[in-house]
């Protein structure tokens, strides 16, 4: 009864909200909610809702809403053939001979022989369209997205009635369900339709509207430009999708005609939304040996549609809370008119304070981690599980050379960790394509995996056989860089089991293929060759501007990193072989950092100029972060060289790339600049300029996505993630807290972080000063616990809990 009075007295407080001539939200003080005070134009305007498989982008249109259908498993393609080139190791040895010729015109040339097909393409799967009739003199309209709860409202008024559209994606009853009320009875009428860009037809089942489709079989990637048959249709081939359309009422009528259903004179329904497709892993075919995506749906929609609305909503706000309610951040009071987020986003970029808009930014990210990274063997791709576009951005994929571990930066210490799995979980579906890769690409053991990936686990070099400019096509270092990730998880965990049965084996898979695939320089130090930096261009003595080399260092930054973790792993399992002992030899004989004429962190094996010197990436400096082997305490001379390559570079970059950027200088222990970039990664982008194709420099679109621009989620998630990273850093055995703290952020707290060493952590600070701290174990462990000068040790059985003062 309480409950319920409650919930009828924040309703009228809500409803004189709206009675407002201005309309103001109660929620702008909140660092849970997104509110806008008119629909969506654009995607990147919309709310987006999902639970890890499903994916949904709302417009809240009052005369027609859309809604962006998508799952995280409908791509474009089939499984591939990854002996899809033969013959490319034969040219492995003539790109070195040239190379050692010091002919980088030649080893570009001959290097382009070394690739082999694209990805595919994430594919969306369809919209939702909910016409009504008679809405056309509407006021006072709101629309939110409360990631408290995961659940998306439209509130409006029109002809004297008080309309609500209440929207959530279930993760316990894979459904969505759309509840659409009047305060008028009888007062609803409008009619739910579908369409798709994939090919379809439309059936009635009872009372049920079904859609059954597929996508294409081949799908080219958008930056190949307007191509012929750049999507192939064949009705015996392709990933199959099945969604299914049932309304529940409590008066009025329901029909469905001419492919829509129909609600007439109601006063309250429920809209529920199933969707399955028939993917059944990476080397089965969707067709031949594919889920029956039918039968999937219809059972989850009838097992769903016997629940009621309140009780469906209540497990979906239970398991959702149960992983966004771990972690909480408070940066201190803020003083903010009650307007919405896009006009707060645009009073930011004037340099006015808004914390509560910083500690929203930080909860979006862990909010989007959730909601799309829930599928095993299926990461969140290059945008999360929301894409509109038949050829989406960079195909919507798995870039590996950065972006997808981005969207992963954020799930150890975010106390995310099971969502760290279907990333895991992936690898070995790359390590097992990655083998042939190694072989037939490279003649060497082991695996791998380049630049791009998709859901089948493509690893080979791509390119098209020869039409990719190796600066981006011929990069052979994904695999190495994943496979950190493994071990990244066990430093959190601490699960031995994991560790021995499952990363173990798979990091020792991508260690050999690095120990084979590395040469000897005239000095006797291991190189790679051919070499690399991802999507960078170099410009030798000569005047040359090219991308192979040999002893790139980014590769054997991420070599080196690779090589350290799996001495440790090695460490913790009690394994000494001669495997080991080759790997602990070899990582002391690599080509070693050199520091340029600029005092920078040389990016190439020579001290040659970068073709562009503000270029986006900066994977040379891999070993500061996301690695651990340069830092300011153990190696200050690496860092400041370090420090002055991101000076050199400058902070104005695409969206991922600044997200990456403000944990190198937290890293850095530079707190102030790594929150100015914070600032300016929040940099409001008119989504009326970025068509999806438009590039420049990155920011936040009006929804919070981040522009790279055209959106991709990794710059959320490396923003986020950043955030953490300036209150607490860790290794193996030590714990450092308000490492690089920003003078703005002068009190606060965080709660609920996690380290390494399988820690959780809560602290407060006041006039920048840390006041108190309380640690957890996790599991039966030890630590040393930093802040400033005072350090101190701990030591707790797991479930063991320590307040420390300071």
């Amino acid at each position: 009864m309480y409950k319920t009075l409650t919930s009828y007295c924040f309703l009228i407080l809500l409803c004189s909200c709206y009675s407002e001539k201005k309309l103001n939200s109660p929620y702008s003080k909140t660092s849970n909610i997104l509110w806008y005070n008119k629909p969506a134009d654009y995607f990147e305007e919309t709310l987006v809702l999902g639970n890890g498989k499903m994916g949904a982008s709302i417009f809240g249109g009052v005369n027609s809403e859309k809604i962006y259908l998508n799952d995280a498993t409908l791509w474009s393609g089939e499984p591939i053939n990854p002996y899809n080139n033969l013959n490319a190791y034969n040219y492995v040895e003539p790109v070195r001979k040239a190379l050692n010729d010091e002919n980088y015109k030649l080893a570009d040339s001959l290097n382009k022989f070394i690739q082999g097909p694209f990805t595919q393409s994430y594919a969306p799967l369809g919209t939702m369209l909910i016409n009504f009739k008679e809405q056309d003199t509407f006021t006072n309209y709101y629309r939110e997205l409360d990631i408290s709860n995961a659940i998306s409202k439209v509130n409006y008024q029109n002809n004297g009635a008080t309309f609500q559209r209440e929207y959530f994606v279930s993760h316990p009853d894979q459904i969505m369900a759309i509840h659409l009320t009047s305060d008028i009875e009888k007062t609803i009428n409008c009619a739910i339709g579908f369409e798709s860009l994939l090919k379809y037809k439309v059936t009635q089942e009872g009372d049920i509207l079904k859609v059954d489709g597929y996508a294409p079989y081949h799908a080219e990637p958008s930056y190949r430009g307007n191509m012929p048959n750049a999507i192939r249709f064949d009705e015996n081939r392709g990933t199959r999708f099945t969604t299914l359309f049932k309304v529940d009422n409590i008066d009025g009528d329901i029909s469905i005609e001419n492919n829509t259903i129909e609600l007439k004179n109601c006063s309250e329904a429920t809209i529920y939304i199933s969707i399955a497709t028939s993917f059944n892993g990476f080397d089965k075919n969707p067709v031949t040996e594919g889920l029956d995506n039918q039968a999937v749906a219809l059972e989850t929609l009838q097992k769903a549609s016997k629940k009621s609305f309140t009780t469906l909503k209540e497990s979906h706000i239970k398991d959702y809370q149960n992983l966004y309610n771990r972690v909480s951040l408070d940066l201190g009071n803020t003083d903010i008119p009650e307007i919405p987020t896009n006009e707060r986003l645009l009073r930011y970029n004037d340099g006015l304070e808004d914390k509560n808009l910083e500690e929203l930014y930080f909860n979006f990210g862990r909010y989007l981690l959730i909601s799309s990274s829930r599928t095993k063997e299926v990461p969140a791709n290059l945008q999360g599980i929301w894409n509109p576009y038949m050829r989406p951005p960079w195909s919507s994929n798995y870039t590996l050379n950065i972006n997808a571990q981005e969207n992963y930066w954020l799930a150890e210490i975010a106390n995310l960790s099971e969502l760290h799995k279907p990333l895991l979980s992936y690898i070995k579906n790359v390590a097992e394509t990655g083998a042939i890769t190694a072989k037939t690409y490279y003649g060497v053991n082991g695996w791998t995996a380049c630049q791009n990936s998709d859901i089948w686990a493509l690893s080979n070099p791509v390119g098209d056989y020869g039409q990719g400019d190796p600066n981006w096509a011929n990069w052979n270092m994904g695999g190495t860089w994943l496979a950190t990730h493994l071990w990244e998880h066990y430093s959190f965990t601490q699960d031995k089991t994991y560790l021995r049965d499952y990363a173990y084996p798979l990091m020792k898979g991508a260690v050999q293929f690095c120990l084979e695939w590395m040469v000897k320089d005239e000095n006797g130090q291991w190189i790679t060759s051919p070499s690399t930096s991802p999507e960078n261009k170099y410009i030798t003595s000569n005047g040359y501007h090219g991308a192979t080399l040999y002893g790139g260092t980014a590769d054997l930054a991420m070599i080196r990193e690779l090589f350290i973790d799996f001495i440790h792993a090695s460490q913790e399992l009690n394994i000494e072989d001669a495997f080991i002992k080759q790997v602990v030899e070899t990582n002391k004989n690599l080509h070693p950092y050199k520091i340029g004429k600029k005092g920078n962190l040389q990016e190439w094996y020579y001290d040659w100029e970068d073709e562009d010197p503000q270029h986006r990436h900066q994977s040379h400096l891999f070993g500061l972060y996301p690695g651990h082997h340069i830092t300011v305490r153990e190696t200050p001379d690496l860092a400041e060289a370090s420090e002055v390559t991101l000076n050199i570079k400058g902070d104005e970059t695409t969206g991922w790339s600044k997200g990456w950027r403000i944990n190198l200088w937290a890293r850095l222990l530079d707190g102030n600049h790594a929150y100015k970039m914070y600032r300016e990664l929040l940099k409001y982008v008119d989504p009326d300029k970025s068509d999806g194709k438009h590039k420049g420099h990155g920011g936040t679109y009006p929804n919070l996505f981040d522009a790279h621009p055209p959106f991709q989620i990794d710059g959320n998630f490396g923003g986020a993630a950043a955030v953490i990273e300036m209150l607490v850093q860790s290794t193996n055995d030590t714990i450092y807290l308000l490492p690089a703290l920003p003078e703005t952020w002068k009190d606060g707290f965080i709660r609920g972080v996690c380290t390494r060493g399988g820690f959780e952590i809560s602290i407060e600070w006041k006039d920048g000063v840390l006041i108190s701290s309380e640690i957890l174990a996790k599991t039966d462990s030890s630590t040393n616990v930093v802040f400033g000068d005072t350090n101190k040790t701990v030591k707790l059985k797991k479930g063991e809990k320590i307040k420390l003062n300071w």
